[in-house]
Protein backbone atom coordinates (compact mmCIF):
# COMPACT_ATOMS: atom_id res chain seq x y z
CA UNK A 1 0.00 0.00 0.00
CA UNK A 2 1.26 3.35 -1.24
CA UNK A 3 0.64 6.98 -1.03
CA UNK A 4 1.77 9.63 -3.27
CA UNK A 5 2.46 12.26 -1.50
CA UNK A 6 2.10 14.85 -4.24
CA UNK A 7 -1.32 14.22 -4.81
CA UNK A 8 -3.77 16.79 -3.91
CA UNK A 9 -5.70 15.49 -0.70
CA UNK A 10 -9.60 14.72 -1.35
CA UNK A 11 -10.55 16.53 1.47
CA UNK A 12 -8.93 18.06 4.92
CA UNK A 13 -10.27 17.50 8.02
CA UNK A 14 -11.80 20.75 9.96
CA UNK A 15 -12.81 21.08 12.92
CA UNK A 16 -16.50 20.62 13.12
CA UNK A 17 -18.36 23.39 13.43
CA UNK A 18 -22.35 24.62 13.07
CA UNK A 19 -23.79 26.93 10.65
CA UNK A 20 -26.40 30.16 11.37
CA UNK A 21 -29.06 27.82 11.15
CA UNK A 22 -27.47 25.12 14.15
CA UNK A 23 -28.64 27.58 16.95
CA UNK A 24 -30.66 26.74 19.45
CA UNK A 25 -34.20 28.75 18.55
CA UNK A 26 -34.95 30.14 22.28
CA UNK A 27 -38.32 30.89 21.24
CA UNK A 28 -39.33 27.24 20.09
CA UNK A 29 -37.06 25.70 22.86
CA UNK A 30 -39.60 27.02 25.50
CA UNK A 31 -41.49 24.34 26.14
CA UNK A 32 -38.20 22.34 26.43
CA UNK A 33 -37.06 24.07 29.27
CA UNK A 34 -40.47 24.79 30.66
CA UNK A 35 -40.99 20.64 30.74
CA UNK A 36 -38.04 20.43 33.14
CA UNK A 37 -39.28 22.84 35.43
CA UNK A 38 -42.63 21.56 36.01
CA UNK A 39 -41.48 18.90 38.29
CA UNK A 40 -40.42 21.14 40.77
CA UNK A 41 -43.81 21.99 41.63
CA UNK A 42 -44.10 18.77 43.15
CA UNK A 43 -42.75 20.50 46.41
CA UNK A 44 -46.83 22.16 46.91
CA UNK A 45 -48.41 18.96 45.84
CA UNK A 46 -46.25 16.58 47.28
CA UNK A 47 -45.41 13.19 45.59
CA UNK A 48 -47.64 9.76 45.80
CA UNK A 49 -46.81 6.66 45.67
CA UNK A 50 -48.93 6.43 43.04
CA UNK A 51 -46.94 9.57 40.99
CA UNK A 52 -44.07 7.05 41.59
CA UNK A 53 -45.45 3.75 40.05
CA UNK A 54 -46.13 5.84 36.83
CA UNK A 55 -43.18 7.21 37.03
CA UNK A 56 -41.60 3.78 36.66
CA UNK A 57 -44.19 2.67 34.37
CA UNK A 58 -44.04 5.84 31.71
CA UNK A 59 -40.32 5.85 31.71
CA UNK A 60 -39.40 2.14 31.37
CA UNK A 61 -42.66 2.10 28.67
CA UNK A 62 -40.99 4.63 26.66
CA UNK A 63 -37.74 4.16 26.95
CA UNK A 64 -39.00 0.41 25.44
CA UNK A 65 -41.03 2.08 22.39
CA UNK A 66 -38.23 4.17 21.75
CA UNK A 67 -34.98 1.88 21.55
CA UNK A 68 -37.24 -0.87 20.34
CA UNK A 69 -39.60 0.61 17.81
CA UNK A 70 -37.98 3.89 16.65
CA UNK A 71 -34.15 2.80 16.89
CA UNK A 72 -34.54 -0.99 16.29
CA UNK A 73 -37.57 -1.37 13.79
CA UNK A 74 -38.09 2.28 12.20
CA UNK A 75 -34.83 2.99 12.11
CA UNK A 76 -32.94 -0.51 11.34
CA UNK A 77 -35.88 -2.72 10.50
CA UNK A 78 -33.75 -5.53 12.55
CA UNK A 79 -37.21 -7.37 12.95
CA UNK A 80 -40.91 -7.48 11.32
CA UNK A 81 -44.54 -6.61 12.56
CA UNK A 82 -47.58 -6.75 11.09
CA UNK A 83 -49.60 -3.13 10.52
CA UNK A 84 -51.56 -2.91 13.87
CA UNK A 85 -48.30 -3.95 15.49
CA UNK A 86 -46.26 -1.42 13.95
CA UNK A 87 -48.72 1.14 14.41
CA UNK A 88 -49.40 0.47 18.10
CA UNK A 89 -45.60 0.69 18.27
CA UNK A 90 -45.40 3.84 16.76
CA UNK A 91 -47.74 5.47 18.60
CA UNK A 92 -46.34 3.97 21.84
CA UNK A 93 -42.96 5.72 20.59
CA UNK A 94 -45.05 9.34 20.36
CA UNK A 95 -45.81 8.83 23.94
CA UNK A 96 -42.06 9.29 24.29
CA UNK A 97 -42.23 13.34 22.77
CA UNK A 98 -39.38 12.72 20.26
CA UNK A 99 -41.51 13.49 17.72
CA UNK A 100 -43.00 11.29 15.37
CA UNK A 101 -41.41 7.84 14.36
CA UNK A 102 -40.67 9.22 10.66
CA UNK A 103 -38.93 11.93 11.51
CA UNK A 104 -37.07 10.13 14.61
CA UNK A 105 -36.12 7.59 12.54
CA UNK A 106 -35.00 9.51 9.35
CA UNK A 107 -32.77 11.70 10.99
CA UNK A 108 -31.15 8.31 12.94
CA UNK A 109 -30.62 6.90 9.40
CA UNK A 110 -28.57 10.10 8.07
CA UNK A 111 -26.78 9.75 11.65
CA UNK A 112 -25.55 6.44 10.49
CA UNK A 113 -24.62 7.27 7.47
CA UNK A 114 -22.52 10.37 8.01
CA UNK A 115 -21.48 9.01 11.40
CA UNK A 116 -19.00 11.14 13.19
CA UNK A 117 -17.87 13.29 9.93
CA UNK A 118 -18.39 16.83 10.20
CA UNK A 119 -21.81 16.05 8.33
CA UNK A 120 -23.12 13.93 10.79
CA UNK A 121 -25.85 16.07 12.48
CA UNK A 122 -25.32 14.94 16.14
CA UNK A 123 -21.44 14.03 16.04
CA UNK A 124 -19.63 15.05 19.98
CA UNK A 125 -16.85 16.33 17.73
CA UNK A 126 -19.55 19.21 17.01
CA UNK A 127 -19.93 19.56 20.66
CA UNK A 128 -21.07 17.30 23.67
CA UNK A 129 -24.54 19.74 24.17
CA UNK A 130 -25.25 19.84 20.73
CA UNK A 131 -25.18 16.35 20.44
CA UNK A 132 -26.88 15.38 23.21
CA UNK A 133 -29.77 17.80 22.66
CA UNK A 134 -29.00 21.28 20.63
CA UNK A 135 -29.24 19.60 17.64
CA UNK A 136 -32.84 18.58 18.16
CA UNK A 137 -34.19 22.20 19.16
CA UNK A 138 -32.36 24.44 16.05
CA UNK A 139 -34.20 24.88 13.01
CA UNK A 140 -32.11 23.08 10.61
CA UNK A 141 -33.69 19.56 11.71
CA UNK A 142 -37.00 20.23 12.09
CA UNK A 143 -38.56 18.79 9.33
CA UNK A 144 -38.79 14.65 8.65
CA UNK A 145 -36.18 13.74 5.75
CA UNK A 146 -39.08 11.70 4.11
CA UNK A 147 -36.16 10.95 1.35
CA UNK A 148 -34.44 8.79 3.86
CA UNK A 149 -37.74 6.94 5.41
CA UNK A 150 -39.37 6.17 2.24
CA UNK A 151 -39.93 2.62 3.37
CA UNK A 152 -42.15 3.42 5.95
CA UNK A 153 -43.42 6.87 4.89
CA UNK A 154 -45.73 5.04 2.40
CA UNK A 155 -48.31 4.20 5.36
CA UNK A 156 -50.59 6.62 5.82
CA UNK A 157 -51.37 6.08 9.66
CA UNK A 158 -47.81 6.43 10.13
CA UNK A 159 -47.50 9.86 7.89
CA UNK A 160 -50.67 10.72 10.05
CA UNK A 161 -49.29 10.33 13.51
CA UNK A 162 -45.73 12.11 12.03
CA UNK A 163 -47.61 14.98 11.78
CA UNK A 164 -49.58 14.99 14.86
CA UNK A 165 -47.15 13.65 16.95
CA UNK A 166 -48.36 15.74 20.08
CA UNK A 167 -51.46 12.96 20.36
CA UNK A 168 -49.17 10.86 22.07
CA UNK A 169 -48.06 12.78 24.79
CA UNK A 170 -51.41 14.80 25.89
CA UNK A 171 -53.19 10.86 26.02
CA UNK A 172 -50.45 10.09 28.15
CA UNK A 173 -50.73 13.44 30.25
CA UNK A 174 -54.05 13.13 30.88
CA UNK A 175 -54.37 9.37 31.55
CA UNK A 176 -51.28 10.46 34.43
CA UNK A 177 -53.51 12.90 36.20
CA UNK A 178 -56.29 10.93 35.81
CA UNK A 179 -54.92 8.23 37.57
CA UNK A 180 -52.97 10.30 40.16
CA UNK A 181 -54.11 13.85 40.37
CA UNK A 182 -51.24 16.94 39.85
CA UNK A 183 -48.62 14.99 41.64
CA UNK A 184 -49.56 12.00 39.05
CA UNK A 185 -49.20 14.52 36.22
CA UNK A 186 -45.76 16.53 36.90
CA UNK A 187 -44.40 13.34 38.58
CA UNK A 188 -45.14 10.23 36.22
CA UNK A 189 -45.22 12.35 33.07
CA UNK A 190 -43.25 15.55 33.03
CA UNK A 191 -40.43 14.19 35.24
CA UNK A 192 -40.46 10.71 33.40
CA UNK A 193 -40.41 12.45 29.96
CA UNK A 194 -37.62 14.35 30.88
CA UNK A 195 -35.59 11.79 32.61
CA UNK A 196 -36.51 9.32 29.17
CA UNK A 197 -35.19 12.29 26.93
CA UNK A 198 -31.89 12.51 28.85
CA UNK A 199 -31.32 8.93 28.82
CA UNK A 200 -32.13 8.58 24.76
CA UNK A 201 -29.78 11.38 24.18
CA UNK A 202 -27.04 9.98 26.20
CA UNK A 203 -26.96 7.33 23.06
CA UNK A 204 -25.88 10.24 20.93
CA UNK A 205 -23.55 11.94 23.45
CA UNK A 206 -22.06 10.48 26.29
CA UNK A 207 -21.92 6.67 24.10
CA UNK A 208 -19.80 8.92 21.69
CA UNK A 209 -17.05 9.54 24.81
CA UNK A 210 -17.44 7.44 27.30
CA UNK A 211 -16.90 3.36 27.03
CA UNK A 212 -14.77 0.94 25.95
CA UNK A 213 -14.40 -0.30 21.97
CA UNK A 214 -14.91 -4.00 21.12
CA UNK A 215 -15.25 -3.27 17.03
CA UNK A 216 -13.07 -1.13 14.62
CA UNK A 217 -15.92 1.39 13.44
CA UNK A 218 -15.69 4.88 11.55
CA UNK A 219 -17.10 6.29 14.10
CA UNK A 220 -16.62 6.94 17.95
CA UNK A 221 -19.17 4.57 19.50
CA UNK A 222 -18.65 3.16 22.65
CA UNK A 223 -20.04 0.28 24.85
CA UNK A 224 -21.21 1.36 28.28
CA UNK A 225 -23.00 -0.62 30.58
CA UNK A 226 -24.10 2.05 32.42
CA UNK A 227 -25.79 3.53 29.82
CA UNK A 228 -27.17 0.24 28.79
CA UNK A 229 -29.08 -0.18 32.26
CA UNK A 230 -30.79 2.88 31.84
CA UNK A 231 -31.90 2.90 28.33
CA UNK A 232 -32.67 -0.92 28.36
CA UNK A 233 -29.93 -2.17 26.26
CA UNK A 234 -28.81 1.21 23.98
CA UNK A 235 -25.57 1.29 26.04
CA UNK A 236 -23.93 -1.30 23.50
CA UNK A 237 -23.15 1.47 21.26
CA UNK A 238 -20.18 -0.13 19.45
CA UNK A 239 -21.33 -3.13 18.88
CA UNK A 240 -24.63 -1.33 17.33
CA UNK A 241 -22.39 0.86 15.54
CA UNK A 242 -20.31 -2.39 14.16
CA UNK A 243 -23.77 -4.44 12.95
CA UNK A 244 -26.64 -1.94 13.12
CA UNK A 245 -29.02 -4.43 11.63
CA UNK A 246 -29.08 -6.27 14.67
CA UNK A 247 -32.17 -6.80 17.07
CA UNK A 248 -29.79 -7.38 19.78
CA UNK A 249 -27.27 -4.93 20.78
CA UNK A 250 -25.83 -6.84 23.75
CA UNK A 251 -24.24 -9.42 22.24
CA UNK A 252 -23.19 -11.93 24.70
CA UNK A 253 -25.49 -13.33 27.52
CA UNK A 254 -23.75 -10.65 30.24
CA UNK A 255 -24.46 -7.46 28.53
CA UNK A 256 -27.52 -6.31 29.99
CA UNK A 257 -30.29 -5.75 26.80
CA UNK A 258 -34.09 -6.24 27.88
CA UNK A 259 -35.43 -4.26 24.99
CA UNK A 260 -34.16 -7.82 23.24
CA UNK A 261 -35.53 -9.97 26.13
CA UNK A 262 -38.68 -8.72 25.35
CA UNK A 263 -38.57 -8.97 21.56
CA UNK A 264 -37.74 -12.23 22.09
CA UNK A 265 -40.94 -12.72 24.21
CA UNK A 266 -42.98 -11.60 21.38
CA UNK A 267 -41.30 -13.65 18.48
CA UNK A 268 -42.32 -16.75 20.90
CA UNK A 269 -46.55 -15.51 20.26
CA UNK A 270 -45.70 -14.59 16.62
CA UNK A 271 -46.07 -10.97 17.11
CA UNK A 272 -42.33 -9.99 16.19
CA UNK A 273 -40.91 -11.93 13.25
CA UNK A 274 -37.48 -12.55 11.58
CA UNK A 275 -35.52 -11.24 14.52
CA UNK A 276 -31.55 -10.51 12.99
CA UNK A 277 -28.93 -10.86 15.47
CA UNK A 278 -24.80 -11.54 14.80
CA UNK A 279 -23.42 -14.81 13.86
CA UNK A 280 -20.61 -16.00 15.31
CA UNK A 281 -18.36 -15.29 12.92
CA UNK A 282 -19.72 -11.41 12.88
CA UNK A 283 -19.27 -11.13 16.16
CA UNK A 284 -15.49 -12.47 15.75
CA UNK A 285 -14.64 -10.21 13.40
CA UNK A 286 -13.26 -6.63 12.80
CA UNK A 287 -11.86 -6.82 16.99
CA UNK A 288 -9.10 -3.89 17.87
CA UNK A 289 -7.84 -6.46 20.47
CA UNK A 290 -6.92 -8.86 17.44
CA UNK A 291 -5.39 -5.81 15.31
CA UNK A 292 -8.53 -4.56 13.31
CA UNK A 293 -7.35 -0.93 12.48
CA UNK A 294 -9.57 1.30 14.80
CA UNK A 295 -10.32 4.05 12.28
CA UNK A 296 -12.82 5.86 13.83
CA UNK A 297 -10.35 7.27 16.95
CA UNK A 298 -7.63 7.45 14.81
CA UNK A 299 -10.01 10.01 12.56
CA UNK A 300 -11.18 12.02 15.54
CA UNK A 301 -7.56 12.50 16.86
CA UNK A 302 -6.67 13.67 13.85
CA UNK A 303 -9.29 16.02 13.57
CA UNK A 304 -8.74 17.45 16.72
CA UNK A 305 -4.83 18.05 16.08
CA UNK A 306 -6.19 19.67 12.47
CA UNK A 307 -8.50 21.97 14.48
CA UNK A 308 -5.60 22.93 17.39
CA UNK A 309 -3.16 23.51 14.33
CA UNK A 310 -5.84 26.14 13.35
CA UNK A 311 -6.09 27.75 16.64
CA UNK A 312 -2.40 28.05 17.08
CA UNK A 313 -1.91 30.28 13.79
CA UNK A 314 -4.68 32.80 14.55
CA UNK A 315 -3.67 33.29 18.15
CA UNK A 316 0.29 33.13 16.46
CA UNK A 317 -1.14 35.88 14.56
CA UNK A 318 -3.04 37.88 16.79
CA UNK A 319 0.31 37.54 19.37
CA UNK A 320 2.68 39.03 17.30
CA UNK A 321 -0.23 42.25 16.08
CA UNK A 322 -0.26 42.95 19.63
CA UNK A 323 3.63 43.18 20.17
CA UNK A 324 3.34 46.04 17.29
CA UNK A 325 0.75 47.52 18.76
CA UNK A 326 2.45 48.04 22.43
CA UNK A 327 5.29 48.79 20.23
CA UNK A 328 3.60 51.56 18.75
CA UNK A 329 1.55 52.84 22.01
CA UNK A 330 5.02 52.87 23.84
CA UNK A 331 6.41 55.23 21.40
CA UNK A 332 3.24 57.56 21.56
CA UNK A 333 3.71 57.64 25.79
CA UNK A 334 7.40 58.68 25.69
CA UNK A 335 7.07 61.04 22.75
CA UNK A 336 4.44 62.78 25.60
CA UNK A 337 6.64 62.35 28.57
CA UNK A 338 9.57 63.96 26.88
CA UNK A 339 7.61 67.14 25.84
CA UNK A 340 9.08 69.69 24.26
CA UNK A 341 12.45 70.15 26.01
CA UNK A 342 13.58 67.04 23.72
CA UNK A 343 11.22 67.57 21.15
CA UNK A 344 13.81 67.13 18.72
CA UNK A 345 15.54 63.92 19.86
CA UNK A 346 12.28 62.75 20.97
CA UNK A 347 10.92 62.06 16.99
CA UNK A 348 14.12 61.03 15.82
CA UNK A 349 13.82 58.37 18.31
CA UNK A 350 10.42 57.91 17.70
CA UNK A 351 11.36 57.94 13.97
CA UNK A 352 13.61 55.13 14.70
CA UNK A 353 11.27 53.00 16.68
CA UNK A 354 8.55 53.94 14.11
CA UNK A 355 10.83 52.02 11.72
CA UNK A 356 11.81 49.29 13.67
CA UNK A 357 8.07 48.58 14.23
CA UNK A 358 7.51 48.32 10.37
CA UNK A 359 10.36 46.37 10.51
CA UNK A 360 8.68 44.39 12.61
CA UNK A 361 5.14 44.34 11.03
CA UNK A 362 7.11 42.62 7.99
CA UNK A 363 8.70 40.44 9.78
CA UNK A 364 5.33 39.32 11.60
CA UNK A 365 3.97 38.73 7.66
CA UNK A 366 6.59 36.79 6.78
CA UNK A 367 6.42 35.04 9.62
CA UNK A 368 2.27 34.32 9.29
CA UNK A 369 2.94 33.50 5.94
CA UNK A 370 5.40 30.97 6.60
CA UNK A 371 3.05 29.43 9.64
CA UNK A 372 -0.12 29.41 7.03
CA UNK A 373 2.32 27.78 4.57
CA UNK A 374 3.48 25.12 7.04
CA UNK A 375 -0.23 24.32 8.36
CA UNK A 376 -1.21 23.44 4.78
CA UNK A 377 1.90 20.92 4.07
CA UNK A 378 0.75 19.78 7.78
CA UNK A 379 -3.29 19.67 6.71
CA UNK A 380 -2.10 17.80 3.92
CA UNK A 381 -0.06 15.30 5.46
CA UNK A 382 -2.90 15.01 7.88
CA UNK A 383 -5.67 14.18 4.61
CA UNK A 384 -2.83 11.48 3.33
CA UNK A 385 -3.10 9.93 6.29
CA UNK A 386 -6.55 9.52 6.66
CA UNK A 387 -6.54 7.97 3.54
CA UNK A 388 -3.95 5.59 4.65
CA UNK A 389 -5.02 4.37 7.57
CA UNK A 390 -8.86 4.33 5.82
CA UNK A 391 -7.36 1.96 3.10
CA UNK A 392 -5.47 0.07 6.39
CA UNK A 393 -8.51 -0.38 7.88
CA UNK A 394 -10.41 -1.62 4.94
CA UNK A 395 -7.10 -4.30 4.64
CA UNK A 396 -7.65 -4.94 8.45
CA UNK A 397 -10.84 -6.27 8.22
CA UNK A 398 -10.92 -8.01 4.75
CA UNK A 399 -7.92 -10.12 6.32
CA UNK A 400 -9.66 -10.94 9.28
CA UNK A 401 -12.79 -12.10 7.76
CA UNK A 402 -10.43 -13.94 5.55
CA UNK A 403 -8.75 -15.97 8.47
CA UNK A 404 -12.13 -16.23 10.40
CA UNK A 405 -13.75 -17.71 6.64
CA UNK A 406 -10.20 -20.27 6.62
CA UNK A 407 -10.61 -21.79 10.31
CA UNK A 408 -14.12 -22.44 9.99
CA UNK A 409 -13.64 -24.08 7.23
Amino acid sequence: MSIDATAAPTERPTSYTRGPDERVNKVTSIPFAIAHLLPLLAIFTGVSRTAIVLFMVTFWGRIFFITAGYHRYFSHRAYKLARVPQFLMAFGGTMAAQKGPLWWAGHHREHHRTSDTEADIHSPLRGFWWSHAGWILCDKYKDTPYDRIKDFAKYPELRFLNRHDWIGPWALGITCFLIGGWSGLLIGFFASTVACWHATFLVNSLAHVMGRRRFATEDTSRNSAIIAVLTMGEGWHNNHHYYQASARQGFYWWEWDPSYYILRGLATVGIVKDLKVPSEQVKASNRIKEGAFDIGIFRSHWVRASEAVRASSGSFGDRLHDGAAHAAGAVKATRESLGERVHDGAAHAAEAISERREALADKRDELGESFAQRRDQLEDVVAHTLESAEELARASRLAQRQAHLGTEN
